[in-house]
């Protein structure tokens, strides 16, 4: 006869054949806590008595303009077949409302409308307009995440996004009869004692996986003779954008993108104000805003500290590195967050090249175990010339973009005062975590999931 632990035999009694169960559902049926009943189903699921039948999983649910759009259609298709009537392009707005900008834009860079003098004219009418089918699809209880495509899944307020968790049946009714069996005979307190039921596991205390891949981050760095250094959170713009020779202008300065943080000053030498706001004057052609630069923000990448260091000490010779957490005001995704931690560095040397630069990402990566390892020309504000690293993700089965690179620019380190070549490079750790972990959600880090948890092998 089987035998189970107390824990075992409660979640079992608890449950009834061929019906499924949440780890909560089954928690509260047996009248134990979710923790003991997750531990119970993991030792269950060892022995077979028990399985998964669902989940767990992401399901996708109608926001508020989604419910709009399945009652009175897309906004790019309610300006396609209105124009197609005969409408006038004032009838069109006045029915499209907030709407309009982005229904215009939809169908102009599909090549259905052109504007001529700021008036949509049709070009051409699509035989299928995308997305409409998948209005058709039935939201009542959901729909699975892969079931929609991501362009209509991350149109803001078409979708919500919610975790369903996985349910548990028993893998037979023989298992019910068997601890009711177990009930009525031995192992039940006030009879004999059973020497053989398993002992109650016990999960030693260990760091998170995540904070495992940053230590061993920052463990090779140094093996690769760097040193680190550490920053504020809360930085000035000054140094978060104006030293990187980030117009005042630029998109990623605006709301939408960076966290401000009310109160702060430009914590600078002068000097650097000065030739800074020169530079940005000279180069982009616009009057340099103090006021702007004054503004703290959450800081958007640790280049805002490896550059101040190097603003500072200027160094004839420097190998350094900044690890820390980072702030994007971007909508959470399988591949972004809105905090996240991102690993930068820089090498200063009168001799550096982009060789040298390509040789230490290579090297980097070998020593984190990732093979396959390619570059790509690209631009960033703040370097040139500039790469992008693609790393072989084998378990998407496909390149996946990580550590940003360049040469900084010499508007970026002439107005500080730095005169030799500096390498530099950034990017995030979870990405590199993924690959590590065979992840494909960079949230399933924060879930705090006991069950994946425990389960991740301390070695790898």
């Amino acid at each position: 006869m089987a035998t189970y632990h107390a824990l075992e035999e409660r979640a079992i009694l608890a449950m009834k054949p061929g019906e499924s169960y949440t780890i909560q559902e089954l928690a509260e049926n047996a009248k134990i806590s979710p923790d003991q009943a997750r531990r119970a189903v993991e030792w269950l699921k060892q022995k077979g008595e028990v399985r998964r039948s669902e989940g767990p999983q992401r399901m996708l649910y109608l926001g508020p303009r989604g419910i709009e759009a399945q009652k009175g259609g897309l906004p790019e298709a309610i300006l396609l077949r209105m124009l197609a009537g005969g409408a006038s392009h004032q009838e069109a707005r006045r029915r499209l409302q907030s709407d309009w900008g982005a229904a215009v834009g939809i169908c102009c860079r599909n090549g259905w409308i052109r504007m001529d003098g700021g008036r949509p004219a049709i070009v051409s009418f699509p035989d299928k307009i995308p997305h409409e089918d998948v209005l058709e699809l039935d939201w009542s209880g959901g729909v699975a995440k892969d079931m929609v495509d991501e362009s209509f899944a991350r149109r803001p307020g078409f979708t919500v996004e919610r975790s369903v968790p996985a349910r548990y049946l028993l893998a037979s009714a023989e298992v019910l009869e068997r601890a009711r069996a177990r009930q009525s005979g031995t192992g039940r307190p006030g009879g004999a004692l059973d020497v053989e039921a398993d002992a109650a596991r016990i999960h030693a205390a260990r760091t998170h996986p995540l904070h495992d891949v940053i230590s061993e981050i920052r463990e090779t760095f140094v093996t690769l003779g760097f040193e680190e250094i550490a920053g504020a959170m809360v930085q000035p713009a000054f140094w978060n954008f104006d030293a990187l020779f980030t117009p005042q202008d630029h998109p990623a300065r605006e709301m939408q993108d960076t966290y401000y943080v009310r109160g702060g000053r430009v914590d600078a030498n002068p000097l650097n104000v000065e030739d800074v706001a020169r530079t940005h004057q000279k180069c982009w052609r616009y009057r340099w805003d103090p006021d702007r630069a004054a503004e703290s923000v959450l800081r958007t990448h640790t280049t805002c500290v490896t550059i101040q260091h190097l603003a500072r000490a200027r160094p004839e010779r420097a190998r350094l590195f900044s690890l820390g957490r980072v702030f994007r005001n971007e909508k959470p995704s399988y591949k972004h967050l809105v905090e996240f931690h991102q690993v930068e560095g820089v090498v200063a040397d009168p001799t550096v090249s982009l060789r040298d630069l390509m040789g230490i990402q290579r090297e980097f990566y070998h020593r984190m175990g990732l093979k396959k390892v390619k570059f790509w020309p690209t631009f960033f504000p703040y370097t040139e010339p500039s790469l992008q690293s693609m790393v072989y993700n084998e378990t998407l089965h496909k390149w996946v973009e990580l550590f940003g690179m360049g040469i900084f620019r010499p508007e970026v380190t002439g107005p500080l005062g730095i005169r030799d070549p500096v390498l530099a490079w950034g990017g995030g750790i979870e990405r590199i975590a993924m690959m590590r972990y065979d992840m494909d959600d960079v949230r399933d880090f924060y879930r705090n999931d006991l069950g994946w948890l425990r389960g991740v092998p301390a070695c790898r």
